[in-house]
């Protein structure tokens, strides 16, 4: 979301940014829906988790680690 944004500057300083219309209408439709909120944060929060997790779990060591 948000890849392509044209910034416009006055005197070396970022004063607007201009989006695509469409990825626009997405914004405003994603932040006035709290339900759609939460789930794109619970999204970027699990995006940011793989990242930082350098060890990958098989479903065998998992289910031994909580006994099941």
């Amino acid at each position: 979301m948000l890849e392509n944004v044209q910034i416009i500057s006055d005197n070396g300083e970022a004063k607007f940014a201009v989006i695509n219309f469409q990825e626009y209408l997405n914004v405003k439709d994603l932040l006035s829906d709290e339900s759609k909120l939460q789930d794109y944060l619970d999204y970027l929060h699990v995006q940011k988790v793989k990242k930082q997790t350098k060890k990958m779990f098989s479903l065998d060591e998992v289910k031994h680690q909580l006994s099941l």
